[in-house]
């Protein structure tokens, strides 16, 4: 069993992105610049808008905190993004999510120049994603897709089976993973499927986002399978100083001796989401995606 080692593979990323930041500003070009939009208070939220302007400092990107009390109005809101839109000097920014229950989080999404969109959530950007066109592919996915290159892992012709549907991770890397030069076959599982531990029990490559802690257990696993666990709830636990535990999707004690490769929570899927973002925001730089 080899353990996927998200942030090992985050850190050599970074590290190569600095190093083409570094070419860049070398040869007179604009320092990558990375806007952040954050509603309210929400302490999840805090700590990854946190972590996202420290990986910018990392990497030599230039970084930009927008912070909102919960109360500002959707069309206040509306107009900032518009502002951001116009400001020739940002690359990419992101709007956090979730946002406060009275703003629309679509209209929100879909008031974001898509051509700035480094979340990869705009419509424009999913359906580029769909045909395989160039995009900007969404953080969560395009992390997983990554780790799975860089250990390695064959994909061609294996089945895969992805376990949750969200429009931020199931849809997303089910449509990657058969695409062109993956060329997995994919099953997508939800909370309707039927006999879900047999249809699970036949795949290669598990790729569970379904947010619901140790859903998946040795039973369903075979042996040498590839698992990977987007999940990550904060579950009661004495033993720690938060008395909290980040847990996964995939009961991991007893499904991990049955793989040939499984990662982590934390440490596995999570360090990818913002290196995907930092991706993104040096390809809008360039202007390799939308000229």
């Amino acid at each position: 069993m080899q353990l996927i080692d998200g942030k090992l593979i985050a850190d050599q990323v970074k590290s190569e992105i600095a190093e083409e930041v570094k070419q860049i500003i070398a040869n007179g070009g604009k320092q990558p610049h990375l806007a952040v939009i954050i509603v309210g208070h929400d302490g999840g939220s805090e700590t990854y808008v946190a972590h996202k302007v420290k990986s910018c400092e990392q990497v030599g990107f230039k970084s930009t905190k927008i912070e909102f009390e919960d109360d500002i109005t959707e069309n206040a809101l509306l107009a900032e993004i518009e502002k951001l839109n116009n400001d020739a000097d940002i690359d990419g920014f992101i709007v956090q999510l979730p946002l406060p229950k009275h703003i629309s989080e679509q209209k929100v999404i879909e008031a974001i120049d898509y051509r700035k969109d480094v979340d990869g959530f705009h419509p424009i950007n999913v359906g580029r994603m769909s045909i395989g066109l160039p995009c900007y592919v969404s953080a969560t996915p395009s992390g997983i897709i990554e780790l799975i290159k860089r250990y390695k892992i064959e994909t061609s012709g294996k089945n895969c089976v992805v376990i949750g549907r969200s429009n931020i991770v199931g849809k997303p890397v089910s449509t990657l993973m058969i695409q062109k030069g993956i060329d997995a076959t994919v099953t997508v599982c939800h909370s309707r499927t039927k006999n879900i531990k047999d249809v699970v029990r036949g795949a290669d490559i598990i790729i569970a986002a379904i947010g619901s802690p140790e859903f998946v257990t040795a039973d369903m696993v075979k042996d040498g399978a590839t698992v990977i666990d987007v999940g990550t709830t904060r579950v009661p636990n004495a033993t720690t100083k938060s008395g909290f535990k980040l847990t996964g999707d995939v009961k991991f004690d007893e499904v991990a001796p049955k793989c040939s490769y499984i990662t982590p929570v934390p440490g596995g899927v999570g360090p990818m989401t913002i290196v995907s973002l930092l991706k993104n925001t040096l390809l809008a730089a360039k202007k390799e995606v939308y000229k």
